[in-house]
Order: C-alpha cells, then sequence, then structure tokens
C-alpha cells in the first residue's frame, strides 16, 4: 500500500477501522477523512489513547486497550473490539516495513468518536462510531528532552476530590477528546515560565497532569529502596500505564508502593517528584512554582529501565 503515499510524505501512518475494515485499512492521513458533522470533531465526543512502541513492539498494549474500553463505558460510545485494534496496529506496522522499515520509536494513538448524530456507521454497536489510529515517529525533540527537569505550576482544576463519585456525568477518569482545558492550563503555565501543570481539586488534593501522572518518591532507610506514591483514582484521575508499569516492576525489585490521597504539601516534602507519560516516559520536576525539588538523574534512569520490562500494570483493586 506504500505507493498511495508521496515519497515526501510526512512519516505518520493512518489505519481506519469500520465495519467492513474490522481489521483496519490504510488510508493517507493527509487527505480529508473526518465529516464535518462527526461528533468527535464538533463536540469532543470521543476518547483516544496514545501507547509507545520501541522497535515495532507497543508497550502496554493491553493496559491502553482496557483503558480504551472504560473510558467507552464511562461516555457509552460503542468501540470495536481488542482484536480489531490489535490488528489495525500491526497493519500500521506493516505499512512502515513495506515502506523501508519500522522506525526506532512510534507513537500510536487510538481515536474513537461516537461519529455522526443520528446516523451510525453500522447496525453493529461496536462499529456504529468513527475510529481510526495513527502511529508517528517520537520527534527528535522529545527524545532530546527526556529526562530534563521540569519547572511545573500549581493550578486548580475547578472541583473537589469527591466531584467523581458526585457528578458521574462529568465523566471524570474517562479519556476523552475534551482537551480544551488541558491545552489552556499548559498555555497559562509556559506563559508564567513554566514547563508543565499539575491540577489540584479546589478542597486541596493532588491530581494529575494535563497529559501526565503524578509520581513522588520518599527516601527510605540506609540500603533500602525508597517508597513510590501516587494520587488516589478515587478523584476521578486516569488510572496511568506508565505509573502501572512502574509499580509492576518496582514492586518486584522490592520497593515500597503506595497511593495518596497527596496534597502539595506532600509534593513540596517528597524527596523526587516526576511526571509520567507513555512517550515522554519519567520526567523528573525540579520545580513547583516557587520551591526547588532535588533531581536524581540515577532514579530517573532506573524508573526508566522498569518501563523497558514491559510488564502488566498495577492498579489498586476495589
Amino acid at each position: 500500500m506504500a505507493e498511495h503515499f508521496r515519497d515526501d510524505s510526512v512519516a505518520a501512518v493512518a489505519v481506519r477501522i469500520d465495519a467492513e475494515h474490522p481489521h483496519g485499512a490504510v488510508f493517507d492521513p493527509h487527505q480529508p477523512q473526518l465529516r464535518v458533522t462527526d461528533l468527535g470533531a464538533i463536540r469532543g465526543d470521543g476518547i483516544f489513547e496514545t501507547m509507545f512502541a520501541v522497535n515495532g513492539t507497543p508497550r502496554k498494549l493491553d493496559a491502553h486497550l482496557a483503558r480504551l474500553r472504560r473510558s467507552a463505558a464511562i461516555l457509552d460510545i460503542g468501540v470495536p473490539p481488542a482484536e480489531s485494534w490489535e490488528a489495525a496496529v500491526g497493519l500500521g506496522l506493516e505499512e512502515y516495513r513495506a515502506r523501508g522499515g519500522v522506525p526506532e520509536e512510534l507513537a500510536i494513538k487510538l481515536v474513537a468518536t461516537r461519529g455522526v448524530e443520528n446516523e451510525p456507521a453500522s447496525e453493529d454497536p461496536a462499529f456504529a462510531g468513527t475510529y481510526w489510529l495513527m502511529l508517528t515517529p517520537v520527534a527528535e525533540s522529545m527524545r532530546a528532552n527526556r529526562g530534563k527537569p521540569l519547572a511545573v505550576t500549581l493550578l486548580d482544576r475547578g472541583y473537589d476530590s469527591t466531584a467523581a463519585e458526585r457528578a458521574p456525568w462529568l465523566v471524570l477518569g474517562a479519556k476523552t477528546l475534551s482537551y480544551a482545558v488541558n491545552m489552556a492550563a499548559l498555555r497559562h503555565a509556559e506563559a508564567g515560565g513554566f514547563d508543565d501543570v499539575i491540577f489540584t481539586t479546589s478542597d486541596g488534593q493532588v491530581l494529575e497532569g494535563p497529559t501526565s501522572t503524578v509520581l513522588i518518591a520518599r527516601a527510605g532507610g540506609e540500603g533500602e529502596p525508597p517508597t513510590l506514591i501516587t494520587p488516589v483514582l478515587e478523584t476521578g484521575i486516569l488510572p496511568g500505564t506508565t505509573q502501572g508499569a512502574i509499580f509492576t516492576a518496582a514492586e518486584r525489585a522490592g520497593w515500597k508502593l503506595g497511593y495518596g490521597p497527596l496534597t502539595p504539601e506532600d509534593l513540596r516534602a517528597a524527596d523526587h517528584v516526576w511526571l509520567l507519560s507513555s512517550v515522554r516516559l519519567a520526567a523528573p520536576v525540579n520545580r513547583i512554582d516557587e520551591h526547588e525539588l532535588a533531581v536524581d538523574p540515577e532514579l530517573t534512569a532506573q524508573l526508566n529501565s522498569f518501563l523497558d520490562q514491559d510488564l502488566p500494570v498495577n492498579h489498586p483493586t476495589d
């Protein structure tokens, strides 16, 4: 299928999934594809996942597909079965091979929308919406900046820590396409001289970053590993796949693990803080507003080596 693309085309591959192509069909991402009446475009009524692939192998594939299904259930959107997404990812990788080789690092974004209102794409609810995935080489700038310490600012997300339970219609905890607030927060941070954001609740609990999960470390005793702690999920944050994979590997290595609730004071008192995401990996934080934090490059490297193991994720069970 490589003949469908210009030789000088940006090195991205796109695959759509529908009832006629349940295992995917490659399309040119540089040509119009989406109907302007699609609810994903006009209302942000959809969900997505972004996973990391190294040397043609997606990391945490099962965890990302499970979280996609979780988000779909929260929004009541039908999504194709896991085997459709897996086959589509494989088709995208084969397209790269047909072009001459799979890039060393890829970001793979899976997208599902509710489709066009009152015009389901199929009578099968699993294929009634709009579905596609994009495979894009990780930018050299992203790779070069991995491990670079971040200055972050704390911003109030505008709801309290009980909102997820009190108001399920806010769809907190789903990875939706409605990212306007997240992007506005990042622009606000950049205007203030910060690299990123950590959201807090109006009653003072730590949530997550606009595109990341928060992780802190508290030093152990002499010769003991640190304790890793992440915020509780009950506040409505996403269950982080990167955090979950790190916790699995750390537990096997004998490290102690913990879940919040965390407060801004806990962040400032921590020995180390990171923002975690699938493609950026573990990014150390060296400043929270005006408070300076220590950075340990070796400990950051250890966390990222845990991710190399690509283990199943570890989250608390009810």
